[in-house]
């Protein structure tokens, strides 16, 4: 049985850049793979999703040449298989540096194939076992697939599988109004097919402030989406070579027929079929593995980075579980999970950036707190580049003037509110950015205007 200083099992976000550190400090190191290297970034997901969006967005700019002054002559198209091949490319870039950048490293051995635990140090790996005495598990997650009526009877695709789509789509039906069904149902719009999104909550993106659903409803309405909320009992069944979802909403008709289905409703984590329990290492009742805020699981030699771990569900918080684990083993750290702050961005058009607590959140907790809001259409930069569509918003505390949360939901949001973000990371009062002289014309230029106009938030 061959034996190493550490194994890795998943070669995801955390994976390579973890395996690497290990391998560089001296320590002899296995990362297991058994599909694709780069995990759900590389290949599903963050790197092939943005480039279709880009695509996406360059067919929409184009039928907006009139508002601009720009004549184009002829019918706008897209030529799916040719979105696809570009998309191929910048993914299947990734892909390819990943192995190459590990090939020659010493100390380190990449194997292909299906790690599961024999004990709690020995991983076989098709059958053939070897042995660690850290081993770390960063096997990411998939699309969840739910328990619907009528799904065993018609065609539906996920995340993953619209990887594969080459061509257009004459109607897509997604149910789940999150983050990856609204990006894929306008993306999909803009190339040119009919949307509809079904979600089963009274409101888009429920985990957002409702000022913020209501704006990206209104966004994507006006693009020609449609949007049918409140859908507590979806079922699907075929229908002329394509679907009907069943919706049962109180408004608006029982069906909806479409040529393609999209589930967009969540995602689970590949912990099934790892042999967890031969290592006794403990899951919570949704699957995901139980990790302490140092990322330990149930046993102190394991360690689980990444969306398998519940902590966090983007490729930001995987590389950084990468970075916690790292400094506290090879560099004497104490770095902890319970440090960061939660940020994401939701890749509509415009983008959502979110950083800290909701407005929701800080209501709730009773705190006394100031609230701004600014409208895009009140940003020059905005104006100029004829994108005035959503809003700018921050939450502070009342007494410390800390930063507490922010959304910008904007042109370049997600970029503008990372200032905000690092702000709240150097324990900054708001006044501080306030304050502070920034460049015209830009977007970030309005953060100041924005927190010179706070208001006690009832």
């Amino acid at each position: 049985m061959d034996h190493f200083d550490a194994i890795i099992i998943g070669a995801g976000q955390a994976g390579p850049s973890l395996a690497a550190r290990l391998a560089t400090a001296g320590q002899r190191t296995a990362l297991i793979e058994r599909h694709l290297f780069g995990g759900t970034c590389v290949n599903t997901g963050c790197i092939p999703t943005k480039t279709l969006i880009a695509s996406a967005r360059a067919a929409y700019q184009a039928r907006r040449a009139g508002d601009y002054g720009v004549t184009i002559d002829g019918a706008i198209t897209v030529d799916m298989p040719a979105v696809k091949a570009r998309k191929d490319a910048v993914a299947g870039t990734d892909n390819d540096r990943i192995p190459q950048w590990m090939a020659d490293m010493d100390h380190l051995t990449a194997i292909q194939g299906h790690a599961r635990f024999r004990d709690a140090h020995t991983i076989e790996v098709d059958g053939t076992p070897i042995r660690g005495e850290r081993i770390f598990i960063n096997v990411g997650g998939r699309a969840r697939v739910p328990d619907m009526p009528g799904l065993d009877t018609v065609d539906y695709l996920t995340n993953s599988s619209m990887m594969d789509v080459d061509y257009l789509p004459e109607h897509l039906v997604i149910v789940g109004g999150s983050y990856i069904g609204l990006e894929f149902g306008q993306m999909y719009r803009r190339f040119g097919s009919r949307v509809t999104i079904v979600e089963k909550g009274d409101r888009l993106i429920a985990k957002e402030d409702p000022a913020v659903s209501e704006a990206v409803r209104e966004i994507l309405e006006a693009e020609g989406i449609a949007i049918r909320c409140d859908a507590e009992c979806i079922g699907v069944k075929p229908r002329d070579g394509g679907v009907a979802v069943d919706v049962e909403c109180a408004d608006g008709p029982p069906e909806i027929d479409g040529s393609h289905l999209l589930l967009a409703v969540g995602r689970v984590p590949n912990t099934h079929d790892l042999g967890l329990e031969n290592a006794g290492i403990a899951r919570d009742e949704r699957g995901y593995i139980t990790v302490d805020d140092r990322l330990r699981t149930s046993q102190s030699h394991v360690w689980a980075l990444g969306d398998c771990n519940g902590r966090g569900a983007f490729t930001h918080t995987a590389y950084n579980d990468f970075q916690i684990v790292a400094a506290n083993l090879l560099d004497a750290a104490n770095r902890s999970v319970a440090d960061r702050i939660p940020c994401y961005a939701l890749y509509t058009d415009p983008p959502l950036g979110r950083i800290g607590q909701t407005v929701s959140q800080v209501r709730e907790s009773g705190r006394p707190a100031l609230v701004g809001h600014l409208p895009m259409s009140k940003v020059g930069r905005a104006r100029e580049m004829g994108e005035t569509h959503g809003f700018m918003s921050v939450v502070v505390d009342a007494d410390s003037k800390a930063i507490l949360g922010a959304a910008i939901l904007g042109v370049r949001g997600d970029e503008v509110v990372q200032g905000l973000l690092d702000a709240m990371y150097a324990g900054a009062p708001f006044t501080t950015v306030r304050d502070a002289m920034h460049i015209h014309p830009t977007v970030a230029e309005l953060i100041p205007t924005l927190l010179d106009n706070l208001e006690p938030l009832e």
